[in-house]
């Protein structure tokens, strides 16, 4: 006689198995319109979010330069210029402290 928690459990994974089937069923029968729309969907989503990915870090990028030593007739620096300039700010403060 077989236990009732055994037949719970078989009917309970008979069940994943069947919406698993229909899961998979269901996406199947998406059209190529569907689709197509889907996809440029979430590459305008990806878009969005690597645009204000890059407007935040410009923005950040702006607030560095603002904080480092430079003259106003200089040209702006680059990023990696920003990004070096930094270190070497930082490092040489460093050592005018360690020196102190």
């Amino acid at each position: 006689v077989p236990r009732a928690s055994h037949r719970y459990e078989e009917s309970w994974r008979e069940q994943q198995q069947r919406q698993r089937r229909r899961r998979r069923g269901r996406a199947r029968a998406r059209t190529e319109a569907l689709l197509h729309t889907l996809k440029r969907s979430r590459r305008v989503k990806a878009n969005d979010r690597e645009r204000n990915r890059m407007h935040h870090l410009n923005a950040a990028l702006d607030a560095l330069r603002s904080v480092l030593p430079t003259f106003p007739d200089d040209t702006k620096l680059t990023k990696i210029e920003t990004l070096r300039f930094a270190y070497n700010y930082i490092w040489a403060l460093a050592e005018t402290l360690r020196l102190a």
